[in-house]
């Protein structure tokens, strides 16, 4: 039987979490000649998340494992409430790598789906992080429901009532679509994640390696409310396609037959790192049982940013965390990590 057909869903980000899953940076090709920059950014990141909840953490033993704790420790988080799991990865992005947990609300039972990985339409090696979520579910002795699609966690915005927001970019890329059954897929997408409608969005960020992840572009922040990036500068290559975005997002209905609430969240401006342009986005924050960790870039809007994100979660604490190198590799707070209901 499928996850729907037993009474599981995904919750929301903003339900209750039991905790957040990382992976621990491994590859200091990943970030050319800020590897050493990137582990105490990274360091500061778990130790925000550690004075709200409990990190679990991919971790393989040995030096990699020395070496986490000890920046760790240096960033002063709370390693009483970090677990370490001796499950070697490729890469960082715990959110496309890692599985996408579902939870019985009758029975309290938390399960966890098992998608195809394949490091974003093949541009990376990603042999050991395909193989994570099904190292979590021995690691934990929990149910997992695999699926034979490609899946990503940063692909898919849930609303924890049965929508489910993503984009056309990255769903119907021929990297991850070719050859497959659509109709089955968004089947598979319903029956494993208790979805009762897709709702769909054209178009990515510019110089994004996931060819347009819904999660630097448009995220629920209520069941009927979504922020959704916005660039100011006609002149910019983002400026036409998220104008499409936003007009596509107004334009969808609710269940209820209404509209949902779009609040627009200005794009931070461009810069480039490493010898790369990146994709800056302040709509890549985690949202925690009592706070939201917002990437911030040195720069003049982010207070407005922090002050639009924080409308939309009264009673949270947020928490402006730099993220500049860590972009390096193209993506944010949201893409690091994974959130396990509770």
């Amino acid at each position: 039987m499928t996850p729907r057909e037993l009474g599981f869903r995904m919750p929301a980000e903003w339900e209750k979490q039991a905790a957040i899953w990382l992976t621990w940076p491994t590859n200091p090709a990943l970030w050319p000649g800020h590897f050493d920059l990137l582990l105490p950014q990274y360091a500061a990141f778990v130790a925000a998340i550690s004075r709200f909840e409990p990190v679990r953490m991919n971790c393989a033993a040995g030096t990699l494992r020395e070496q986490a704790e000890k920046f760790l420790r240096e960033a002063g988080a709370d390693l009483s409430v970090v677990e370490f799991f001796d499950h070697p990865a490729n890469d960082v992005w715990c959110r496309d790598h890692g599985p996408l947990f579902v939870k019985n609300d009758a029975t309290g039972e938390v399960a966890l789906t098992d998608w195809i990985f394949n490091g974003w339409g093949g541009k990376f090696d990603a042999k050991l992080d395909d193989e994570i979520p099904a190292r979590i579910a021995e690691a934990l002795g929990m149910r997992r429901f695999a699926f034979p699609f490609e899946l990503e966690g940063g692909a898919v915005e849930l609303s924890g009532d049965g929508l489910l927001l993503t984009t056309e970019c990255v769903q119907k890329n021929p990297n991850r679509a070719e050859g497959r059954d659509d109709a089955a897929f968004e089947a598979a997408l319903k029956d494993g994640l208790n979805v009762n409608e897709i709702l769909w969005i054209s178009n990515g960020l510019a110089d994004d390696d996931t060819d347009g992840h819904i999660d630097n572009l448009a995220r629920f922040v209520a069941p009927r409310a979504i922020l959704a990036a916005k660039e100011t500068d006609p002149a910019r290559p983002n400026f036409a396609p998220l104008e499409e975005n936003l007009a596509q997002l107004r334009a969808l209905k609710t269940p209820e037959g209404g509209r949902f609430d779009v609040i627009e969240l200005p794009l931070p401006e461009p810069f480039s790192l490493a010898g790369r342009n990146l994709p800056p986005s302040y709509a890549n924050f985690l949202v925690l049982n009592d706070a939201v960790i917002v990437p911030v870039y040195g720069q003049s809007g982010d207070a407005r940013a922090l002050g639009i994100i924080g409308d939309a979660f009264p009673g949270r604490k947020i928490v402006g965390l730099d993220s500049r190198v860590i972009l390096i590799e193209g993506g944010s707070f949201h893409c690091l990590s994974q959130q396990q209901p509770a």
